[in-house]
C-alpha cells in the first residue's frame, strides 16, 4: 500500500469530526439559545487548541518575516469562523440536520471558486466538475 499523504489524512479528520459535529450541534442545540450553543462550542475549541499549542510549545511568534498580515487574515478568518458557527446553528435549531448539513458543504464550492478568484489557483477540469457535482447534490437534498 502507497503512503498515505499526511494531508489526505488531516483532511479526512477534519470530514469525519465536521460529520460527527453536525449530529452532536443538533442534538447540543435542542432547548438552548443557538448563540449560547455557538459560545459554549467556541469555548471548548478554544481551550482544546489552547492545550494543544501549550503541549506542543508553540506560543512564540516567528521573529522575522512576519508583519501583521497574517494576525489580521487569522483575525478575519475568526470572524468569518464564528459566523459561520452561528448561522449553522441557528440552522440546526430550523431543519433537520439531513438538509443543513448538506447546504453548509457549500462551502467546499465557494472555497474553490475563491481559491481561484483570490489566490490564483488553477481551475482543472476535474476541479470544475467536482464543483458543480458538489452544488447539484446540494441542490438535489435541499429542494426535495
Amino acid at each position: 500500500m502507497k503512503n498515505i499523504p499526511a494531508w489526505l489524512v488531516f483532511a479526512s479528520g477534519s470530514a469525519f469530526f465536521a460529520g460527527a459535529t453536525a449530529i452532536l450541534a443538533k442534538l447540543g442545540v435542542e432547548g438552548l439559545s443557538s448563540n449560547l450553543a455557538t459560545f459554549i462550542r467556541t469555548a471548548v475549541v478554544l481551550l482544546i487548541t489552547a492545550g494543544l499549542v501549550s503541549a506542543r510549545s508553540e506560543w512564540a511568534w516567528p521573529a522575522q518575516g512576519t508583519g501583521v498580515e497574517p494576525l489580521t487574515f487569522l483575525v478575519l478568518s475568526g470572524v468569518a469562523t464564528g459566523l459561520s458557527w452561528l448561522c449553522y446553528f441557528r440552522a440546526l435549531q430550523l431543519a433537520p440536520v439531513s438538509l443543513v448539513a448538506p447546504v453548509d458543504k457549500l462551502s467546499v464550492a465557494f472555497a474553490i471558486v475563491l481559491g481561484i478568484v483570490i489566490l490564483g489557483e488553477p481551475l482543472t477540469w476535474q476541479l470544475a466538475l467536482g464543483a458543480l457535482l458538489i452544488v447539484a447534490g446540494v441542490l438535489v437534498i435541499a429542494l426535495a
